[in-house]
């Protein structure tokens, strides 16, 4: 029995259709899983921007309360000084009074330092908090930046039909991940040298399509 040459070509377009068809169903449900998780990381991220927003406000509020006890605090030391210096020439009741006033504004500017202690205190405790936020923050904006790579990866490993770059996708993905899970669980996960890479990773799409289409 002859085999009939176009039953052989036949059957390896099958084969390739076949192979075509599961390389789109991997990207597609890759995608579709890594556009939910940076939903996630979105509303999350979102939230975090609130509150550096609002911890960034009360920062700025505490630092002018402190700055305005402050100036209290210098005016009444500046009447204590004032008054220590007249009652040199003061005597008997005049020079009670002196030394009543200097007592009072001695008790104030006491109080006005205590208060500015404590508002500075606040005004540092929103500053740290700030920077834990951003901390997050960047985080967030580091995963949002790998996860939109691989998924343009991805789209170009749909429009090429090339394996290899549905494999190199997994590198930004792991790391898309890997910060958008720091972010969410708190880890204390923050690598500058990831940034340096992004760089490179972008112009791979940019190489790839000129010499697919």
């Amino acid at each position: 029995m002859d085999i009939d040459p176009r039953d052989l070509i036949e059957a390896n377009d099958d084969k390739k259709e076949a192979s075509k068809s599961r390389l789109n169903a991997a990207v597609a449900v890759t995608i579709a899983l890594l556009a939910t998780f940076m939903g996630i990381c979105k509303v999350k991220d979102d939230n975090i921007c609130q509150a550096m927003q609002q911890a960034q406000a009360k920062q700025v509020d505490s630092w002018g309360y402190y700055q305005a006890k402050n100036t209290q605090e210098k005016m009444y030391e500046a009447a204590v000084t004032q008054l220590e210096v007249n009652s040199v020439s003061l005597s008997g009741a005049a020079l009670a009074k002196a030394d009543a006033a200097k007592k009072s504004f001695a008790e104030l500017a006491a109080h006005e330092k205590e208060t500015k202690d404590k508002v500075k205190g606040d005004a540092e405790g929103f500053a740290k908090s700030y920077d834990d936020l951003n901390y997050k923050d960047d985080q967030f904006d580091l995963s949002d930046a790998t996860l939109a790579i691989a998924i343009s990866l991805l789209a170009v490993t749909s429009l090429t039909q090339k394996r290899f770059l549905f494999i190199f996708a997994m590198i930004p993905t792991a790391i898309g991940l890997l910060m958008g899970c720091a972010g969410l669980f708190g880890w204390h996960i923050h690598s500058d040298y990831i940034s340096n890479l992004l760089s490179l990773l972008e112009l791979v799409p940019q190489a790839v399509i000129p010499n697919s289409v």
